[in-house]
C-alpha cells in the first residue's frame, strides 16, 4: 500500500511540472513581444485586437492579443453600448470548447498564483468560506456587464470599471512594467494605481496561504467560463465500479469540488490533480462531442443468455 501511495505521489509530481511547462508555454504565447519590457512600450500590431482566451492584460508591454474582459468593456463602454456578439462568440466558443480547462492550464494570472502557492509555508482550505465565490458572479453580471452601461459620462462614455478599478493582472503585467521602464508613466501614478497596487498585494498573500483566491472569488472571466463547465466538451469521468470512496480526488482538489458528487462542477478548473491522485484509476477524462451510452444500453441480463437474446441474435 504504502508503494502505490508513493507511486501515486510521483505521478501526481509529474503531471504537475508538465502542466506548469503548458501553463508557462501559454504565458509566454499571449505575452511574446519580450523587448517591450525594457523599451517601456506597449505592442499595438494587428493581432492585438484578438482576444486571448485567459485573462492577460492588453496594457501589458509584451502582451500579443487583448483581454477579453477589457475588450468587452470596452464595447458596452462605448457611446452607443453595443454588445460586442464577436467577443462573446469567441468566449462561448471557448467555453464551449473545453469549460474553465482555460483556468486551469491557458490563464498567465492562473499560472501566477499556482506558482506563489507552491511557496513553502502553512496552506489553509476555502471550505467554509465556499460562499465567496458566487462574488465573481456578481462582478461578471455587474462591474463588467451593467456598470459601463449605466454610469457614463456627458459624454455617454462608461469605463471598463473592473480593469479600472479592480483587476490586479493590469498592475502586474500593465502598471509595474510600464512604470518601471518609462520615467513618464512613473510621473503620472496616482491613488488608483495605490489602490490596484494593494489589491494586487493582497491577492499576491492570499495565493500564499489559499489556493487560487483571485479565480474562486473575484475573476469575472472564470464566471463566465464556469457557465459552460456542464455542457463544455472536455470533461472528467469518474467509473464507479473502480471507485472505493478513500476520498483522495476531494483531499487534493484545490478548488474545493468533489468529482464523486459532481463531474461537471463549475468550480473545476480541470487542472488533473484528482485524475493524478486516484489510487484505483477510477477518474479519466476525455474529449467529445457526445457521451458515450453503450454501457447504459446493454440488456438488463448483462450477457446472461436469455430466451430473448437468442431469439435477437437468431
Amino acid at each position: 500500500m504504502k508503494s502505490k501511495q508513493i507511486n501515486t505521489d510521483k505521478k501526481r509530481g509529474k503531471f504537475r511540472i508538465k502542466r506548469g511547462w503548458i501553463q508557462a508555454a501559454a504565458t509566454l504565447l499571449t505575452n511574446i513581444h519580450l523587448p517591450n519590457f525594457f523599451k517601456g512600450v506597449i505592442y499595438r500590431g494587428p493581432v492585438k485586437h484578438i482576444c486571448v482566451p485567459g485573462l492577460n492584460c492588453y496594457s501589458c508591454p509584451a502582451a500579443t492579443g487583448a483581454c477579453p474582459v477589457g475588450a468587452y468593456q470596452a464595447v458596452v463602454g462605448s457611446p452607443k453600448h453595443r454588445i460586442s456578439f464577436y467577443i462573446l462568440g469567441l468566449l462561448t466558443f471557448f467555453g464551449v470548447l473545453a469549460g474553465r480547462f482555460i483556468c486551469g492550464f491557458l490563464c498567465p494570472f492562473g499560472w501566477f498564483q499556482d506558482l506563489l502557492h507552491r511557496i513553502p509555508t502553512k496552506k489553509f482550505s476555502t471550505r467554509k468560506v465556499k460562499a465567496l465565490r458566487y462574488v465573481k458572479y456578481v462582478i461578471l453580471f455587474v462591474v463588467v456587464g451593467l456598470l459601463p452601461v449605466i454610469l457614463t459620462n456627458p459624454s455617454g462614455m462608461g469605463s471598463p470599471f473592473f480593469c479600472k478599478y479592480i483587476c490586479p493582472q493590469g498592475v502586474l503585467e500593465g502598471g509595474i512594467p510600464l512604470s518601471i521602464a518609462n520615467s513618464g508613466i512613473r510621473a503620472a501614478l496616482g491613488p488608483l494605481f495605490s489602490l490596484k497596487a494593494a489589491i494586487l498585494a493582497a491577492v499576491v498573500v492570499l495565493s500564499i496561504l489559499f489556493y487560487r483566491p483571485f479565480c474562486k472569488w473575484l475573476c469575472p472571466l472564470g464566471a463566465f467560463y464556469s457557465l459552460f463547465n456542464r455542457v463544455s466538451m472536455y470533461r472528467f469521468h469518474v467509473d464507479r465500479d473502480k471507485c472505493v470512496n478513500c476520498g483522495k480526488c476531494a483531499r487534493v482538489c484545490g478548488m474545493d469540488v468533489d468529482i464523486r458528487d459532481n463531474q461537471v462542477h463549475p468550480e473545476c478548473i480541470r487542472c488533473g490533480e484528482c485524475e493524478k491522485a486516484c489510487p484505483t484509476s477510477a477518474i479519466s477524462h476525455s474529449f467529445r462531442l457526445f457521451e458515450k451510452r453503450a454501457d447504459k444500453a446493454e440488456s438488463p441480463c448483462a450477457g446472461a443468455g436469455c430466451a430473448g437474446c437468442h431469439e435477437r441474435d437468431k
